[in-house]
């Protein structure tokens, strides 16, 4: 086995020191790793901003926006994920300009890196090609208005759960992905569990990584999900496709009943397993996120996983 030496400035391996070279070496090494460890901050310091999807809060964003991203501030969220825009001649989020949000969000030092837009509404569903089009410019619009770095695509409807739509859904996801580059925003398609069925061994969800173009398709990973229905791990997929998944949603499964969401860090899914692989993955974003089974109400449960992330995540 060949021997590997540090050797000194007249060129001595470290072996052959004498014992004073020795112990002032060691003296000096010592005196650097109590700099590097006496200051566990450079460690511990955050890698991504705390963020939330507001679909969180829909109830208390319906009822007071200003209030409820006061609050969400409030927690330590930093940046949020917008969903429920109206399109149109009124462009609006819950009632809002774009404008108008993004002063409420400047207001409480909060940013919106990506949003949820209804791409969804416009896939056959006797719409065509020009309806998309148009949607998407009235997204664009919105998004820059913001500030936004991502349009999700969050939803597909039962219909259209099939292989053979899932390959119609990439060539859409393809064209508009193409449309929203030009822009110098991203694409990315939110998954649930249906992307995961089993059909004669085809998988959605591996058809649109396959059938989308990298550069124009990013994937936004919901763990929760994921962790629900897929039968490969995480790792595998960051692995197969890296630098693709740009945001994950943090949401955590219920410990009696899994297809329940609870608050982050009461549940099931450990997380810390997730994050090691973050740059593999591609991770610029993440976003709290619990949708149903709030106890004691959607405020706390906001506020509770925002503690656990902070101390147990970021």
């Amino acid at each position: 086995m060949r021997k590997f030496f540090i050797k000194t400035k007249n060129n001595y391996p470290l072996n052959k020191f004498n014992m004073s070279n020795r112990r002032e070496f060691l003296k000096k090494a010592g005196l650097l790793g109590a700099f590097a460890f006496s200051k566990p901050e450079f460690i511990k310091s955050p890698k991504f901003k705390l963020g939330l999807q507001l679909y969180t809060l829909h109830k208390e964003m319906s009822a007071d926006v200003p209030g409820t991203l006061k609050k969400a501030a409030s927690f330590g969220y930093q940046e949020v994920e917008t969903y429920s825009y109206n399109y149109g001649k009124n462009k609006y989020y819950w009632g809002l300009k774009p404008a108008e949000l993004k002063q409420i969000l400047d207001d409480n030092n909060l940013s919106s890196s990506s949003g949820h837009y209804d791409l969804d509404k416009f896939i056959l569903n006797g719409s065509t090609p020009d309806d998309m089009k148009r949607y998407v410019d009235d997204c664009i619009s919105g998004a820059l208005v913001l500030k936004q770095d991502y349009i999700v695509w969050p939803w597909l409807d039962p219909q259209f759960r099939t292989m053979e739509k899932f390959k119609f859904l990439s060539d859409t996801l393809n064209t508009i992905g193409e449309q929203i580059k030009k822009a110098k925003l991203q694409l990315a398609y939110h998954n649930h569990d249906f992307e995961f069925i089993d059909h004669n061994g085809q998988i959605g969800y591996d058809l649109i990584l396959k059938e989308t173009d990298p550069d124009l398709v990013k994937m936004e990973m919901d763990l929760y999900w994921f962790s629900h229905s897929s039968k490969l791990t995480a790792h595998e997929y960051f692995v197969r496709n890296p630098g693709r998944f740009v945001c994950w949603h943090i949401k955590d499964m219920d410990k009696n009943n899994r297809d329940l969401h609870t608050t982050v860090g009461d549940g099931t899914i450990n997380f810390k397993t997730f994050f090691p692989d973050a740059k593999l993955a591609g991770v610029k974003h993440i976003f709290v996120e619990q949708g149903n089974n709030y106890i004691p109400n959607a405020l706390d449960c906001v506020e509770r996983s925002a503690k656990f992330v902070k101390r147990e995540l970021l």
